[in-house]
């Protein structure tokens, strides 16, 4: 069956989704903390879009790490579900996790089977939580085991290559600000964020036209692909259909809806 964007709500969109920077304590770790909260008579079709970040993920009673993607994502939640994530930092999933990110694109692994019964009894603890207090005790518990940012030099220049990026700056200008070949820029990508620095700018790009859609309404098309550092207009036009399989014009109208 072909992907229906009309059926579909896009994440981080609409009153259901909420989102806070993470308390003092993790904030080294972690950048938000987020929660969704569907309608009892939603369909459940979500379309997650790429951004670079992996994130601890709570749902249906379980903890999840969730790696990169490089397109848009399409789970099925139940009607009603309730969703909560805790967003690493650029830099730290990897060591937090101890796994290459390349081997996480696209998948929602269990934590438990990368941090054993830990995850397990956090994720149960969540549960056993009201609704209305899940997103505190999972903080809380996160701390003690992942609250801990790493600060070595290759988190410290993924933090400094995702910020560039999203900035705008190119690939050469930060390869040469961070003193690392071409090369091993890719490879430090890769390791950080699951992809090269190319892919990173593409999905790092497609956020901040969507950043824009939200900062001006007023501007037409083809300056929001302007000011977001496209080539013109069908260059936002590619990439919106190949890493969010919609139009730009459907992207920014489920956005800013």
């Amino acid at each position: 069956m072909a992907f229906d964007p009309s059926a579909t709500s896009l994440a981080g969109t609409g009153a259901a989704y909420q989102e806070h920077p993470a308390p003092a304590a993790l904030r080294g770790a972690f950048g938000q903390l987020w929660q969704s909260q569907l309608d009892a008579d939603a369909s459940g079709s979500i379309t997650v879009l790429p951004d670079g970040c992996v994130d601890i993920l709570w749902r249906n009673g379980v903890l999840f790490a969730v790696g990169p993607d490089r397109v848009a994502a399409h789970p099925q939640l139940a009607p009603g579900a309730q969703v909560l994530g805790a967003r690493f930092q650029p830099g730290q999933a990897q060591a937090a996790l101890g796994i290459s990110l390349a081997d996480m694109l696209g998948q929602a692994i269990p934590l438990a089977e990368l941090k054993g019964r830990w995850a397990k009894d956090v994720a149960d603890a969540v549960g056993d939580a009201p609704p209305h207090r899940r997103m505190q005790r999972l903080a809380t518990l996160l701390h003690p085991h992942m609250g801990q940012p790493t600060d070595d030099l290759a988190a410290r220049r993924a933090k400094a290559l995702f910020r560039g990026l999203a900035e705008g700056s190119s690939i050469d200008a930060l390869a040469e600000h961070l003193d690392l070949h071409p090369r091993s820029l890719r490879r430090l990508s890769q390791q950080q964020f699951g992809y090269g620095a190319k892919t990173l700018q593409r999905i790092l790009r497609l956020q901040r036209f969507l950043r824009g859609c939200r900062s001006d309404a007023t501007l037409a098309m083809a300056a929001r692909a302007a000011d977001a550092g496209y080539a013109d207009q069908a260059h936002l036009s590619r990439d919106a259909r190949e890493l969010a399989g919609m139009t730009a014009t459907a992207l920014w109208l489920q956005w800013t809806r």
